[in-house]
């Protein structure tokens, strides 16, 4: 739940002013250099809404029901999505650093999660499957 609140807290202003990310406009970490950058928009949407939609899809699939849930389309679903997540992270980071040359902190903060969620979904595939008691 927590990477889709960030993810609305970074998407509307990189969109319309920039400078109200609160984020250093100078020196390597400089959010408004990222946003307002060429890479900011892929395929002609721009990242920050790509961000917005796979937090808010990541967020139903790793809802406490989600996760109970006994069709395995739900947890390829999860493992796919945290998987495409960390994926673009990868990409996302390297043209920070190599093609943009500055970070953004709010782009580092869901960086994170989305390795994070990565990392919970995997551990949570590899623990044993248990049925949870239903009630009546």
């Amino acid at each position: 739940m927590r990477s889709t609140s960030t993810s609305t807290r970074t998407a509307p202003p990189s969109w319309a002013d920039p400078s109200a990310l609160a984020c250093p406009a100078t020196g390597v970490v400089n959010c408004t250099l990222v946003t307002t950058s060429s890479w900011s928009v892929l395929f002609g949407v721009p990242v920050a809404l790509l961000g917005l939609i796979w937090a808010a899809a990541m967020t139903l699939l790793t809802a406490p029901w989600a996760w109970h849930r006994p069709e395995t389309w739900v947890d390829r679903a999860r493992l796919a999505g945290a998987g495409a997540g960390a994926a673009m992270v990868l990409y996302l980071v390297y043209v920070e650093l190599f093609r943009i040359g500055a970070i953004c902190l709010w782009c580092t903060g869901i960086h994170v999660l989305a390795v994070t969620l990565l990392g919970v979904v995997l551990a949570a595939r590899a623990l044993p499957r248990t049925e949870v008691p239903v009630r009546a």
